[in-house]
Formats: C-alpha cells, structure tokens, sequence
C-alpha cells in the first residue's frame, strides 16, 4: 500500500509491476501500454522513499513480480491491498481513494498544474488537439511533484498527545 500512495498508481498497476519495468539506476518505473487503462505506457518517477520499499524488496531476491502473491509467478490479489487498508485501520478508505487523495492535494495545497496532476496519475487529455501537441510526459516535473507528495505523506501528524505517520513504514 506504502508503495502505491507515494506512486499514485492504480492498483492493477502496482500488483502487476514486474522487476523488468524498473531501473533502479535512474528511480523510474515504466508501465508498458498494455498494462494501462489508457493503452499509453507510463514512466513513474519514483521518489526516495518509493525507491527505499524497492530497495528493500530487491535484497529478497523475488523474480518476476515485484509484488509477487502467493505463489512466486502470480501478481499480488487485489483483496490483498483491501486487506491492508482494513487492518491499518482504514476507518471505510479504499484503495482507489489514495489516488483522489494524491489528486485533492495536487490541487489544494501545491502550485503543481492541473496538467502535472493528471500526468501523474496517467489520465488521458479530453481535448484531442491539446493532445496532439502536448506529446511529452513531464517526468522531471513529475519528479519533483512526487518528492513533494512523499514528504507530505511522511510528515507526522499530532492528534492529542499522539503523533502518528501519514502512511504506514
């Protein structure tokens, strides 16, 4: 789940990430086209942090998925995400909420444009001419706007004398 919200992934994305899309050396992930709702392949900067859950995965030695479920050559189930969202005490969040949440900070509390938003969590432009010409990906930029995102989600928060963490480590 860490893994997911500091990359605003969709699920299936995440489930289904294979070590092969991954370079560590320049921290991006590239989801090819067949994987992707909108049938583009999407790079994903990854953050610090992001690339500290890889890190730590990658010193397991798994092949194939890097989220790999029960068995060693199937994807992680979707009720397994589910699962960790409940337990954590996700008080009725879901697991797509984590994007709308990523989308909602975006717009309220950075300057990042509402391109760079939608870029991020690899929406397709409405408008087909604006489309034609804004063929790049943004991923420096993005780069940027995920670093922000994963020190937002590791900041602390104080409720009474209890101080917790946005996102479970």
């Amino acid at each position: 789940m860490e893994f997911l919200i500091l990359t605003a992934c969709r699920s299936c994305e995440v489930r289904g990430a294979r070590w092969n899309e991954i370079d560590l050396a320049h921290a991006v992930w590239t989801i090819p086209a067949q994987r992707m709702k909108a049938g583009r392949k999407h790079r994903v900067p990854l953050s610090e942090p992001a690339m500290d859950i890889l890190r730590a995965l990658a010193e397991l030695g798994t092949e194939g998925f890097v989220f790999p479920g029960l068995k060693a050559a199937s994807a992680l189930s979707d009720v397994a995400l589910a699962k960790a969202v409940d337990v954590a005490g996700g008080n009725g969040a879901t697991v797509h909420g984590m994007r709308s949440t990523f989308r909602d900070w975006c717009a309220e509390t950075t300057n990042y444009t509402r391109e760079l938003a939608e870029a991020a969590l690899a929406h397709t432009l409405k408008d087909k001419a604006e489309a034609a010409y804004q063929r790049g990906d943004l991923l420096e930029k993005r780069r940027r706007l995920m670093a922000e995102w994963a020190l937002f989600c590791g900041k602390p928060t104080v409720v009474g004398d209890v101080v917790t963490l946005r996102t479970a480590g």
